[in-house]
C-alpha cells in the first residue's frame, strides 16, 4: 500500500480512477488476493458497522462503569434541535451508537482503532442513507479509507498511547473525510484536501480517558470527530483547498504525538481524566465494576 497520499493521488489521476479502486487493485496485487475477495471482506466489515449502529440506536446498552449509554437514542429520537432532521444529526447519533456498543463490550469494527471506531461508519452510512448510495459504493469508500489509514500508520501513528487522540479519532476523521468526499463524487485531489482539512483540525488532540476506560470523553469525541469530517467534506466538495498537503499535515501529527507529554497519551494521568470530577467519577465507577465482577 502507499506511504504517501500525494503519490496515491498522482497515480489515481494518471490512471483516471478513484483512490478506492486504486486501493483495491494495489491490495490485490500486494496480497495476491482477488479484488472481489477484498470487497467481500469489506462487505462483512460494513455489515458489522450497520449492526453496531442499529444496536446503539436502541438505547438499552450501558457500559459496565455506567459512565456512558443511551445518548445515541436521545439524539436519534429526542426533541427537535437546530439540526433536527438533517444528515448531520443522524451522523452524530450513529457515531455515538457505535461507541456505546464498544463501551458495552459489543462487536464493532476498529476503524482505525476501537477508540475512534464510530467516525467512519457514522459518516459513510449516514451519508449513504441520506443520498440513497448503495452498499457497493460504500464498500469502495471503505477501501479509500483504508488507503488513507495506511498512510497515517506509515507516516505517523494510529495509537492513542503513542500519539494521543489525534492518532485515533483524528485519524478516523481524516479517513472518513477523504472516503466521504470520494463517495459523493469528489476527485482524488479533493480527497487529499478533505483529509488535510480534517486532520489539521484535530492536531494536538489529547487522549485522556477517565479511569483509563474507553468511555469518557472517547464516546463523545467520535461525534465531534464526525462533525469535523462532515465539515471537511463540505469544504472540499465546494472546491476549498488546504495549503499544506495532507502528507505534511500527517507528518506534523506524528511529530506532535512524539513530543506530547505522556500524561496526554492514554495514561489517564492528565487532561479531563485528571480533573477533580474526572478522578472522582473514575474512582466511583471502578468500585462499581469491581463489585459487579465479584
Amino acid at each position: 500500500m502507499f506511504s504517501s497520499l500525494t503519490a496515491a493521488i498522482r497515480e489515481a489521476e494518471s490512471q483516471n480512477k478513484s483512490l478506492g479502486v486504486l486501493a483495491l487493485e494495489t491490495e490485490s496485487r500486494d496480497q495476491a488476493r482477488p479484488v472481489q475477495e477484498i470487497r467481500d471482506a469489506l462487505a462483512r466489515a460494513l455489515k458489522v458497522m450497520h449492526s453496531a449502529i442499529d444496536q446503539g440506536l436502541v438505547g438499552d446498552l450501558h457500559s459496565a462503569s455506567g459512565l456512558v449509554g443511551g445518548d445515541a437514542a436521545k439524539l436519534h429520537n429526542g426533541p427537535a434541535g437546530p439540526l433536527s432532521g438533517t444528515p448531520f444529526r443522524d451522523v452524530l447519533a450513529r457515531a455515538l451508537a457505535v461507541q456505546e456498543v464498544n463501551a458495552a463490550m459489543g462487536v464493532i469494527v476498529a476503524a482505525p482503532t476501537a477508540g475512534g471506531a464510530g467516525v467512519l461508519p457514522a459518516v459513510l452510512t449516514g451519508l449513504a442513507a441520506a443520498r440513497g448510495i448503495p452498499d457497493e459504493q460504500v464498500i469502495t469508500a471503505l477501501a479509500t479509507a483504508g488507503l488513507i489509514g495506511a498512510v497515517v500508520a506509515e507516516r505517523a501513528s494510529l495509537s492513542g498511547a503513542e500519539g494521543g487522540c489525534q492518532a485515533e479519532t483524528g485519524a478516523a476523521a481524516g479517513m472518513a473525510a477523504g472516503a466521504g468526499t470520494e463517495m459523493l463524487g469528489g476527485s482524488p485531489s479533493q480527497v487529499g484536501h478533505a483529509v488535510a482539512l480534517a486532520q489539521q483540525a484535530t492536531l494536538g488532540l489529547v487522549c485522556d480517558p477517565l479511569g483509563g476506560l474507553v468511555e469518557l470523553p472517547c464516546v463523545f469525541r467520535n461525534a465531534t470527530g464526525s462533525a469535523i469530517a462532515l465539515a471537511a467534506i463540505e469544504m472540499a466538495l465546494a472546491g476549498i483547498t488546504f495549503a499544506i498537503p495532507a502528507d505534511e499535515v500527517i507528518d506534523v501529527m506524528g511529530e506532535i504525538g512524539r513530543e506530547m507529554d505522556v500524561r496526554y497519551r492514554e495514561t489517564a494521568g492528565g487532561g479531563l481524566a485528571a480533573t477533580p470530577t474526572g478522578r472522582r467519577l473514575a474512582k466511583e465507577r471502578m468500585v462499581q465494576i469491581k463489585r459487579a465482577g465479584a
